[in-house]
């Protein structure tokens, strides 16, 4: 069996008011032709295939069109969703989607959904889980709520092992507390841990096609993998390979991952300098001046209007920041430090002990962590 990885597509993404629309239908092009190169089977999207939970018709008639052209070069497309996207919208027409080897596991109903394939080496199950909030299981944390959901498809001591497995999911996944590679771009709300997904909860599958977290990056000694965002979504990410990744299954245990490197259509760039050094016509042609970019000014003297003459040259300019306002941050930092801002179960851990003589017992901060997250959850989706 051979298959694409991939996720976090963010379809509908808009970046310092440039939208990543036409960026996107690039790269979805570059993966539909790597899979055809590749001669693989199917498809994965683990999660976060839009960028709002109400995307705009745009990235809808986006993923529309990307979907029928993997529906008509014969690929399998295997998707669940994220918690950037709307489960109940993304899951519109699942049914009649299945009949055309498009599985959506948006929704979850109390069950994962199975789904198999066959291949010169019998049966292969894709197990899709999507983004569930840790109260959709009655559970308390992430891993609790992992820990019920995949209760069934564990080795050992819970159930035997048979056939081969792969997991399809959207989580913050750790290996034994070591967190994965973050990135400004990523909007991970993490909170006291409740979030964290071990990666020990999967033993038992083949290989687990994981999404989340832009950075292509391997987690633990199993193989379990972030295949990554398709495109950099922040200048964290500025100079980042963004991949795929292409995995073969063979026999019970066989597996290979290979990562495959994407070409954006336009890149995301650093520049430093005086203005009038990044004017030149020599340091304009020294890289693509369509990329998207961010140009720190080293000018002392005030500016008119720098962003709007740095775009005659560089027509895709998204940000400048000025190092002279930067310097004087700093120097005040420096005189007069500021106070950590204090998330909200630090604030109530202080008060209880203030007003109670008495630190919180570990319910009361559980209760107070999973309200705190809920909220963040609702004001980033308004």
């Amino acid at each position: 069996m051979r298959f694409i990885h991939t996720g976090d597509l963010h379809i509908g993404k808009v970046i310092n008011d440039f939208s990543m629309l036409e960026d996107q239908r690039h790269i979805l092009r570059q993966i539909l032709e790597i899979a055809r190169s590749k001669k693989a089977d199917a498809l994965v999207l683990a999660g976060d295939i839009y960028d709002r939970a109400i995307p705009s018709a745009e990235a809808v008639t986006a993923l529309g069109e990307f979907l029928q052209e993997t529906a008509e070069a014969g690929l399998k497309v295997l998707m669940v969703s994220g918690n950037h996207d709307s489960p109940e919208r993304l899951s519109f027409a699942e049914e009649i989607l299945e009949k055309q080897g498009i599985s959506i596991a948006g929704l979850y109903r109390g069950n994962v959904r199975r789904v198999c394939l066959e291949d010169a080496f019998g049966e292969i199950s894709f197990v899709l889980l999507p983004f569930v909030k840790p109260a959709q299981a009655e559970a308390r944390t992430s891993a609790e709520a992992v820990e019920n959901i995949l209760a069934e498809y564990w080795d050992g001591e819970t159930a035997p092992e048979t056939g081969r497995r792969v997991l399809v999911t959207h989580y913050f996944v750790t290996d034994n507390g070591r967190e994965p590679e973050l990135s400004d771009g990523e909007t991970t709300i993490h909170v006291g841990g409740l979030d964290n997904v071990e990666a020990s909860l999967f033993r038992g599958f083949d290989y687990v096609a994981l999404g989340h977290i832009h950075k292509s990056q391997k987690i633990g000694e199993g193989q379990v993998y972030y295949a990554g965002a398709s495109l950099a979504y922040s200048f964290s990410e500025a100079g980042q390979t963004k991949y795929v990744n292409f995995v073969e299954i063979k026999e019970k245990g066989q597996v290979s991952a290979e990562r495959i490197p994407l070409q954006p259509l336009h890149g995301l760039r650093k520049i430093r300098g005086k203005m009038a050094e990044l004017m030149k016509p020599e340091i304009v042609s020294a890289a693509d001046s369509m990329d998207y970019i961010q140009a720190e000014l080293t000018d002392e003297d005030e500016l008119i209007d720098p962003i709007g003459t740095l775009r005659t040259v560089y027509p895709n300019m998204m940000q400048i920041i000025l190092a002279k306002n930067r310097k004087r941050e700093g120097e005040e930092v420096l005189t007069r430090p500021k106070e950590r801002k204090k998330s909200i179960p630090e604030l109530f851990h202080d008060f209880y002990a203030m007003v109670r003589g008495e630190e919180p017992d570990r319910r009361r901060m559980e209760l107070i962590e999973e309200a705190a997250k809920a909220a963040e959850e609702e004001e980033y989706e308004a």
